[in-house]
Formats: structure tokens, sequence, C-alpha cells
């Protein structure tokens, strides 16, 4: 009896304890994902309060894209009242809002892709400063979700970084090195017409005299499979499977 008592009065307390912590814990991964974008985008302050970086957020318009067409998507498409309501990734597991990739084209090891994803823009006096979107793939040992930004020319990355791996600490972890991530910043992912992704991760490092060093970044010291993983999941999510559909639109003005 006391072992029974003592078993439900715990189950009531930690089940209200979960219960009244949820809106707390809700809150905090929004605060990280706004962090994240933040930070891919190069407005992350260093010590920000939790309300300035809501501030600088805010100055940002969150959307919904058709990956296939580029085009926006509303809403209520989607089944949600607002764009930061969508869970792209809760999405691509719904046979319905989602398709099967193709082992001969899933570079990124997805398996899975929504339709819709979420992008996130960022104008000032009618033009564009910079769009984030939101990336991710298969590594050595995880799937590595995080964000990459690019200028307002729709070409030029601004910044990325990886919010959620399990990469090998000191050798794929490196992804959260500041130092590899400064090395993305003004390369370029397409070519001269624009078409094909050509981003590219070097074994060895980029030399000085290195061609097409607009492209390419140094690979991870030591984690092979973790910079292939990073090579191929950017290329896949900047292509025409991914985002390149809407970037061609984002850049012609056709969006």
């Amino acid at each position: 009896m006391v072992a029974l008592v003592l078993s439900v009065a715990f189950s009531v307390v930690v089940s209200t304890a979960a219960v009244m912590l949820r809106p707390a814990q809700i809150q905090n991964q929004n605060l990280d994902i706004r962090s994240n974008i933040l930070a891919a985008a190069g407005m992350l302050k260093e010590g920000a309060t939790a309300e300035e970086i809501e501030e600088t957020f805010s100055r940002f318009d969150v959307r919904l894209v058709d990956l296939d067409s580029g085009d926006y998507v509303d809403p209520g498409a989607v089944g949600v009242k607002e764009p930061m309501k969508y869970d792209m990734y809760k999405a691509a597991s719904d046979p319905s809002m989602s398709i099967d990739i193709p082992a001969s084209e899933d570079k990124a090891g997805i398996k899975r892709r929504p339709n819709v994803a979420k992008i996130y823009t960022l104008s000032e006096n009618g033009e564009l400063v910079r769009v984030v979107l939101p990336i991710h793939g298969y590594g050595l040992w995880s799937t590595l979700y995080g964000f990459v930004s690019l200028e307002g020319d729709a070409n030029t990355i601004e910044g990325l970084g990886f919010y959620d791996h399990a990469e090998t600490p000191g050798l794929g972890g490196e992804v959260d090195n500041p130092r590899w991530k400064s090395q993305w910043v003004g390369k370029e992912v397409y070519g001269d017409e624009l078409k094909e992704p050509q981003i590219r991760l070097v074994k060895g490092g980029v030399g000085a005299g290195a061609s097409d060093k607009e492209h390419k970044v140094d690979a991870l010291s030591g984690a092979t499979l973790t910079s292939r993983g990073v090579e191929q999941l950017v290329n896949y999510w900047m292509g025409d499977r991914g985002f390149a559909p809407y970037l061609k639109k984002l850049r012609e003005g056709e969006v």
C-alpha cells in the first residue's frame, strides 16, 4: 500500500510539473530557433537578452514556400494559422505533405522532403537584405539541422550554422567551431550562370592559389564523412529539389 500510494503521488507530481512547464519549454525552444536564425544571419549580439532576440527577429518576415514551384504558400493550405506554427520536419513524415526522394537523388540522406518549407526574409527600404533558409542532412553519425543565410542577391552566403547534431566532438563536431563557420562568409552558392550549386569542401584546405575559391571551404580535419555530408546537404537544399526554384524567382523579382 505504501509503495502504491507513493507511486501514485509521485506520478501526479511529475505529470503536473510536466504540464505546467510545457509552455516554458515551448517558449525556450522558440527562442533557441530564433537565436540560431539570427546567428546564421550574423545578427545575434553576444549576451543578447530574450527580449532583444525577439525584437531583432521581429524584423524578419516568416513565409512558407512551395519547394517545387518556388511560390509562396498561404498558411491555411498546410493547416496552420500563421507560418511560425508550421513544422516542416513533422510534415516530412506525412505522405500527404511530402515526397519520397529516390536514393539516386538523395544526396542529403533525408529520405523524404516536405512539399512546403518555412523561410525567413529581411528587407530594408523595400529591398531584400537577406534570406535565411533551413537545411538538414546526414553527416557521419547523425542528421545535422541548421540554417544558411544568403545576402540579398540570393547567392552569396552570409553565414551558416547547425543547431542540432551528434557528430564526434573534436572532429565532425567542429561544425560548431566559429573559425570554421567564418570561412563560409562571402562564398557563392552558384556559378556564373546561377544554375547548379557549386559548394565544395576541400580536404587539406583551400590554397591561396586555388581556382574557384569563391565556392570552396576547408573540409573538417579528420572528419571526411561529416565534411562530405555538409557539402552534399548544402548543395541538395540549394539545388532544384530544394530552394533553387524559389531563389531563382527571388532574384528575378517574381516573388
